[in-house]
């Protein structure tokens, strides 16, 4: 569980971290107030949820079993394990 948690906060600091590139690249003040005003960092964050939202449907749209599979869970099988699969 902790995977795609660790995931989906690394897909919302990306603008950030871009961001903070940008700064660097120009010899902009990394850490001074000026560089990160109210409302450059209200659009980092309008875009970094743009980005968590759309990996979640990206996931929930491209991963898992195909439509109208069926699943046979772990078994035991003439005493040897069997993982579960889908069919």
């Amino acid at each position: 569980m902790i995977r795609p948690v660790l995931t989906e906060v690394g897909i919302f600091l990306i603008p950030f971290a871009v961001y903070a590139l940008f700064l660097l690249a120009t010899r902009s003040g990394l850490v001074a107030q000026t560089s990160w005003p109210l409302r450059v960092i209200a659009r980092l964050v309008l875009g970094s949820l743009l980005l968590v939202i759309a990996s979640l449907v990206m996931l929930a749209h491209f991963s898992g079993a195909p439509p109208n599979s069926t699943y046979i869970p772990a078994h035991v099988e003439n005493g040897k394990f069997v993982p579960g699969a889908e069919k």
